[in-house]
Formats: structure tokens, sequence, C-alpha cells
């Protein structure tokens, strides 16, 4: 049993304001695996203040010193990533070669990134007699999710600390276990008190105050594309930057080629990852409509394969988060039959044999239409919807037509034809036969958020830009 109630506040763990807990629910036992302290605006204002206090010093640290800190970080990571994994495991269910392997990996593969774009960044560029300077922002909030724990924390917390920023971080109180273990790693790490501060809570507790403090000078907040709209009316008054990763509902353009089985089922095993938890994910599985019956014969077959159990062992997929993430989904998994898509394979209900745990089976719907709720809603579990499409310029109007715009994936054997396909897909990440890249920005249009991050990317938006005219002579200048 896992207990954190202290919060890592001026390079201390400090008692919370309040005497107030959350449980934590392990999502494959449905029993308390642990609790956390649950914070307030009183805590949120003690953790701002050390950030400010640490602001000065840490803003003027040279990109040398800062490169210097982030490698401690990355060495005691190193050490740490089995704690992390199992904190991963324990908290969300990830299994474990997916908590130990791609979850850690990318903290990891992001905290490396961040140390070699630092090397390299440009922070001063004079353009004639003007000098054109990058400075940190300031105080940052940062509001993480519960479906990727880790990724979300570093692609945040690096990219501020790289660019001279302080940070107040808030993880979801649905799997805070990998902040605590994170916090301890900064700590160990050496990282200067005040430049880095932990405080666990929700929403109302914690992260109403900290996007509305006068103190903190930015938000950078990933989750739902409701809590989102809240964070940016709360961060209004004080006129804050606001970076916002929120909703998806993916569309994955299966081109009609010789390798269109293949692809159907990568996106198929691409969708049940982390148990559907992904806002990035290949949701709306687009296929020529004369081969929707090979789609779903392969659709059919790669799903059943998806097996489904106990996190510690060696399933390939875990329980959703909770038991309101499991009802949610359950709920629109009935929603897709009521109004009359395929149900492929799945449904509701638990997987075979499971009597416990938010065990979701792999469900895959097909002859979905785009104003069906499954096509349109992000379900953020293991489902697919298979629609049909007539032509190319078809596929990319049905992938359009959503107000979402997060990321986008193409698969397909000519490279040229996914090239040109994935330029007319609306939105900040598209994917062409399941590339990935640290270095590329990840970010949304539309009601899927603003901002970006990932890379060089992430750094810019923890930076203000300001120009100082007349720096040197007109004449040293011309010459």
């Amino acid at each position: 049993m896992r207990e954190y109630v202290k919060f890592y506040i001026g390079g201390q763990w400090t008692d919370p304001a309040g005497a107030g807990t959350f449980e934590v629910v392990n999502p494959a036992t449905e029993e308390v695996c642990g609790k956390v302290a649950l914070g307030s605006a009183a805590d949120v204002d003690r953790a701002v203040a050390a950030a400010r206090r640490a602001f000065p010093d840490w803003s003027t640290t040279t990109g040398e010193e800062r490169v210097e800190v982030l490698q401690n970080i990355l060495d005691v990571y190193q050490k740490r990533a089995g704690d992390l994994a199992a904190a991963l495991t324990e908290e969300m269910g990830a299994p474990a070669a997916l908590a130990g392997g791609f979850q850690v990996g990318l903290g990891a593969g992001h905290l490396s990134t961040a140390i070699a774009v630092l090397k390299d960044f440009v922070f001063e560029e004079r353009r004639g007699a003007t000098l054109v300077v990058k400075e940190p922002i300031g105080v940052c909030g940062l509001i993480t999710p519960w479906n990727w724990p880790m990724n979300q924390i570093a692609v945040k917390v690096f990219p501020a600390l790289a660019t001279g920023c302080t940070t107040v971080l808030k993880p979801s109180e649905k799997s805070p276990f990998t902040g605590q273990v994170f916090a301890e790693i900064l700590d160990a790490a050496g990282v200067p008190a005040g430049v880095f501060n932990l405080v666990q809570g929700d929403g109302p507790g914690v992260g109403v105050p900290l996007a509305g403090h006068a103190d903190v000078d930015m938000i950078s907040f990933t989750g739902s594309t409701r809590a989102g709209i809240d964070i940016a009316r709360n961060a209004a008054p004080t006129v804050k930057r606001v970076t916002q990763e929120l909703g998806g509902k993916s569309p994955n353009i299966v081109l009609d080629d010789e390798a269109f089985a293949e692809n159907v089922a990568k996106g198929v095993t691409a969708m049940m990852g982390n148990s559907g938890q992904t806002c990035s994910a290949p949701s709306r599985m687009l296929v020529p409509a004369a081969r929707m019956d090979e789609a779903i014969a392969v659709a059919r077959q790669t799903a059943s394969g998806i097996t489904v159990g106990d996190p510690q062992g060696d399933f390939v997929m875990g329980p959703v988060v909770s038991g309101a993430q499991f009802e949610k989904i359950q709920a629109l998994i009935q929603k897709g039959i009521d109004e009359g898509a395929t149900l492929v394979t799945g449904g509701t209900g638990r997987p075979d044999g499971l009597e416990k745990g938010y065990y979701v089976k792999p469900t895959v719907f097909a002859r979905v239409t785009n104003d069906m709720t499954v096509a349109r809603e992000e379900i953020f579990g293991p489902v697919v919807t298979i629609l049909g499409y007539d032509s190319v310029d078809n596929a990319v109007e049905i992938a359009n037509d959503t107000e979402y715009g997060l990321a986008g994936h193409v698969a397909g054997a000519d490279l040229e034809k996914a090239r040109a396909v994935a330029r007319r897909i609306r939105a900040g990440w598209v994917a062409i036969n399941d590339a990935f890249d640290f270095g590329c920005p990840f970010g949304g249009y539309k009601k899927s958020g603003n901002g970006r991050e990932w890379g060089e990317f992430g750094f810019h938006e923890y930076l203000e830009t300001k120009g100082i005219l007349g720096y040197m002579p007109e004449a040293a200048s011309s010459g």
C-alpha cells in the first residue's frame, strides 16, 4: 500500500495545508492500492511562491548549466526506471511490458531530446541593429493526465526547465504515483530548490487555483476538451499563456493497395495499445467501401488475437483506468450497437474469464457512418470504428469532418500517395505508416487544443520573445 501524503515544495517534502486524502484504486483488482494527499489553494500558493523565488536565479543560468542538471536527472531516471514502471502498472493498469518499455521509455526519450535540443538552441539572434532574445516566460503550472503519465510529465517539465522556467506540477489524482516517483528523481538529481514543485490533488482543489493564480505566467494542460475549456476560463482574468493538448478522434486512412490487409491489422493493433487510452490513437479507420468485407475479416481476426488480463502477466491489454472510464466506454459501445453499426467483435461486458477489474473487450465496429456517436465522440477505450469511402477525396472529407484535429494516420504502400493525403488532413500531427519521431511537433487543430510539444517546438511554448532595438550601432550592424 503506497502512502504519499507530502508535497514537494521548495526542495523539501512538506505536509499539506489540509488533511484530505484521495484513495487510488488499482484498476486490475478494483482494490485500494494507496492514497495521496489532496492539495488546496493554500498548497498552490506555497508552491507558486517557491517557484517565484527560484525563478531569478534559475532563469539566468547558462544553457550549459541547465544541460548538466538535465543530464543528472537522466542518470537518476534510468536508475529508477523499474520503480516508475511498477507505479504505472499499479496506478493505471499498464501491462508490465508496456509500462517498463514504451511508457517509461518515452520519458527518457523526451529528456534525451531536450538535452540535445538545448545544446544547440539559439536564445539570442542579431537582426541588424536589433537583438531578438528568447527569455523564459516565468512560473509554469503543469497539469497532466492519467493515460500516459510519464510522457505527459516529460513533455512539459523538461522543456520548461531547459528554457529556464520554474514549475509547479499537478499530476492526475487517478495516476499520482508516477509524479511522486518523478519528484523523488528530480530531488535526487540536485535540481535547485523551488525550480520544480509537486502538489497532488484534483481539478477543483489544485487545478483551478493554479490556473487562476496571479503569479503563474503560463499553464500547460493535457486532458479532455471540456476540462481544457474550464482551464482557459480560469486563466483568462490573469491573461496568462495557456497551451492545451486536448481530445482527439483521429482518422486512419488506409489506402487501396497491396498492403491493405497488413495496414488494417496494424491499425487495429495500434488502437488497442494502452487499452485504447491514447488521444492520438487511430480510432476512425477509413477503408475503401469496396473492400469493407475484407477489412472486417482482417479486423476480426486481429482484434480476436489481442489478449486481455492481469497487467502483471504476459497480456497485450490490461484494464482501463477506472470504474467511471469503464462505464463510459460500455455506454458508448452500447450506443454503437443501438445506432446500427455492425459489431464485428467485442461488445459490452468484460472479456470471458475476467470477473473483476476494469477490463474492456477489444471491440470493432464496421459499416459506421460519420454521423454515428461512435464516429464522433472520443471513446478513449479499445474500440475501432471502420468507415467506408468511395474515393480518396471522400476519405479526406470524412477524415476532416470532426471537431477535433489532434492527429491523423495514413497507411499505404505508395509513399507519394500517402504524402499527398497526409498534407490534406487537418490535424497537427499526421503519421505515415506508423512513423515516430521525438523531434516532431505534437499538438492539435480545432478543439484538440493549441500550442505544440515535443523537441524544439516544445521549447518555444515556454519562451517570451523580446526585441532590443538599437542594441548595435547602425554603422557596426551594416559593416
